[in-house]
């Protein structure tokens, strides 16, 4: 109702996506800017950040962010719904990367390929790793809490051990370089001129396109989709049979939800996002040995729901967004500061205690080229901040960073009034 955002006349009203007219227009708004990021125009050079961020050399860790937002709303559907701890998503990533490798790949004498278009290769990815999902998931939704979290992490041990073997080698290439992954060029069918190149640049309307941002683009409507999808999942029959049984799996097995359907779902559901964004990565990579869908990638993925807020869709792309763009963050104001040791006042000697170029030098960042040991380089303090923000957002603030924008929210709508 006009005045009245938070007064709900029906159940469907409040279940909207974007139930009050702020939201809508506030969603439209960051589309836009959002598919207009990465063009030079004279409406996004006045936005200063999101003129940074949309430089073509931040296209790229963009492009990384809308390819594991993908995956960890997978994520969020079997953990934050279903209540599910799943350390092996990072596996279901790898399956989906060499299925797709292998339905949309080249055949060499090596490896296996059968060259399919993207619109063959990608959804295949999908369905093979929710396939796999669904033959582990009886065992695995049989288990709770720590021992299905262990039962998920063999999962990624397995994939990596599966990759060496000798058939493995046929799929996913030599174990230290890895294979060729198909590009997301668009063909019909297996032409030698894509319908539409996303791998070369090329002139749209009045201006060069180069394909950094022609990728940037593709994986942001694809980010766009699989956010509603996520969203319409949550607010479906299926999303409120997960979080009864999340909330409480007896008492919602009582009200007549089958449990072990309902896991099974949440399996498939989850592998099927893993897959296409393991094809989706693989793909952007060009080329990457079996060894990078590790344990750290599954963590990666759960530092992404606890910091941005498990459960919710909107935590889960701030999640993802923080956590894949403070590292580029922390290098850039790591070499920003490293041009400013030698300056006097105050930022020279901050620049000068914070960082070490050598033996002599005692600051706790090495931007030394070796550096083994104390002071830590800065993919190294990178690793270690994902610790401590795990741990500082689940003991201060579990609902994460949507806990914080929640909180800040509703301090200004009831603000100067503090009760």
């Amino acid at each position: 109702m006009f005045l009245r955002p938070n007064l709900y006349t029906s159940y469907e009203a409040e279940t909207h996506i974007f139930p009050t007219w702020t939201k809508k227009v506030l969603a439209a708004l960051s589309i836009a800017v959002l598919f207009l990021m990465p063009f030079s125009l004279p409406v996004i050079n006045q936005l200063p950040l999101i003129r940074f961020l949309g430089d073509s050399s931040w296209l790229r860790v963009m492009s990384t962010a809308f390819i594991f937002a993908i995956a960890a709303l997978g994520l969020n559907i079997l953990t934050g719904l279903a209540g599910q701890i799943s350390l092996g998503h990072a596996f279901f990533m790898g399956v989906g990367a060499y299925t797709g490798a292998v339905v949309g790949g080249q055949e060499t004498a090596s490896v296996l390929g059968w060259g399919f278009p993207i619109w063959v290769w990608l959804p295949a990815a999908g369905i093979v790793a929710a396939a796999v999902g669904l033959i582990i998931a009886p065992v695995a939704v049989r288990l709770r809490g720590l021992y299905l979290a262990i039962v998920t992490l063999g999962l990624v041990f397995i994939g990596i051990h599966m990759s060496n073997t000798s058939w493995g080698r046929r799929i996913a290439g030599d174990p230290g370089l890895g294979r060729d992954f198909p590009n997301y060029d668009v063909r019909i069918w297996r032409e030698e001129e894509p319908l539409v190149s996303l791998s070369t640049a090329s002139q749209w309307l009045w201006f060069d396109v180069t394909a950094g941002q022609k990728r940037f683009l593709f994986l942001a409507a694809l980010m766009v989709v699989f956010a509603v999808v996520a969203k319409n999942i949550a607010r479906s029959r299926t999303g409120r049979a997960l979080q009864a049984i999340r909330d409480r799996d007896i008492a919602a097995e009582v009200m007549g939800v089958n449990e072990f359907r309902y896991k099974l779902i949440a399996f498939g559901i989850s592998s099927f996002f893993a897959g296409v964004a393991g094809a989706l990565y693989a793909g952007l990579a060009g080329k990457m040995p079996a060894t990078q869908f590790s344990l750290f990638l599954s963590i990666e993925f759960i530092a992404i729901l606890l910091i941005g807020g498990i459960g919710t869709v909107t935590g889960v792309l701030m999640g993802t967004f923080f956590v894949e763009l403070s590292p580029k963050m922390v290098e850039e104001f790591t070499r920003w500061l490293s041009q400013r040791t030698d300056e006097a006042g105050a930022i020279g000697i901050f620049a000068d205690l914070l960082l070490s170029s050598g033996p002599g030098d005692f600051g706790p960042i090495s931007i030394a080229t070796q550096t083994p040991g104390w002071p830590l380089n800065v993919f190294d303090w990178n690793i270690v901040l994902y610790g401590v923000l795990i741990i500082v957002f689940l003991i201060f603030e579990p609902l994460g960073l949507f806990g914080i924008w929640i909180k800040f929210r509703n301090y200004w709508k009831r603000w100067p009034f503090s009760y």
